[in-house]
């Protein structure tokens, strides 16, 4: 009989969402507003504007606000800068989402640094990234932080395992690194430069697939009876980073795509706001 699991992401942020509302409800009747987003989209890359729209649909659901600043393609960094100063120093905002990727031109990077540490629901500050890494209070990044919730969901242990993540994005990979870490796993961080990939992916426990780039791994390669995470999600071709064709033939638990780690990513930035607006209340 086959034993593989599959880590429905959609079904456990589905459940988490009665939790939620308790929480809201509480915060809006003790501080007379409900927890609030402020998230700031630039440019007009499609990708993005559906990303934004789903999670101010996940956030509607619950009754979390959100507020959304569109800025054309041609905003400076300095004018970007300027919107995120306000936006930290306004009490009725609780989290602040800068939708990954922005225009070339504009320092993501110092954009994303100027976002208040307490504020920072997306996890996206190298400050906290280092409190993160050093095991100190921080948002994780919602993808990595996402799946974590969800291993401990379904009583998947890390501790001990070896776990393989591919991939080493500032808001994925090397944080999904540093949270594997931190439990306990051993860890190898691979990327598509790797080489003797093959080889890895035989001895891997765990495998974290967010290499961002289709179909990169064929599941045949994994180590039987592993688990596989896959955080990539590709809608034109309609897949993930992993070829999953006979997957449940081989691993003891992995991730749909999609409906496994998407609908993580945009219930842990609600669970984030919540938590931001619980903390900035009692002053912590």
């Amino acid at each position: 009989m086959n034993s593989c699991v599959v880590l429905d992401g959609k079904a456990f942020a589905e459940k988490n969402k009665v939790e939620l509302l308790e929480k809201i409800s509480k915060l809006k009747n003790e501080h007379g507003r409900p927890p609030s987003l402020a998230a700031i989209l630039v440019g007009d890359d499609p990708a993005s504007s559906t990303y934004v729209s789903m999670k101010e649909r996940a956030c509607e659901e619950v009754g979390v606000k959100t507020s959304t600043y569109i800025k054309d393609r041609s905003c400076s960094t300095e004018e970007l800068l300027s919107l995120i100063d306000e936006l930290n120093a306004d009490e009725t905002v609780d989290g602040i989402l800068l939708q990954h990727p922005v225009p070339q031109h504009i320092d993501e990077i110092k954009c994303f640094n100027r976002i208040d540490l307490n504020k920072d629901v997306d996890g996206v500050t190298t400050e906290g990234f280092g409190n993160l890494s050093m095991s100190l209070r921080a948002f994780g990044s919602c993808t990595p932080l996402g799946i974590m919730r969800l291993l401990e969901e379904y009583d998947i242990e890390c501790e001990g395992k070896l776990a393989l993540v591919i991939g080493r994005s500032q808001i994925l990979g090397k944080p999904m690194a540093a949270m594997l870490l931190n439990a306990n796993a051993t860890i190898i961080t691979a990327h598509s430069k790797t080489k003797d990939l093959d080889k890895l992916l035989t001895m891997a426990d765990i495998v974290v697939a967010a290499a961002g780039i289709p179909n990169f791994i064929n599941c045949k390669k994994l180590k039987k009876g592993s688990i596989l995470i896959d955080a990539g999600y590709h809608p034109d071709q309609k897949c993930g980073d992993v070829d999953m064709n006979g997957i449940e033939e081989i691993v003891s638990a992995y991730t749909p795509v999609p409906g496994g780690v998407g609908p993580m990513t945009i219930n842990t930035l609600i669970n984030n706001t919540i938590s931001s607006m619980e903390n900035l209340s009692n002053g912590k």
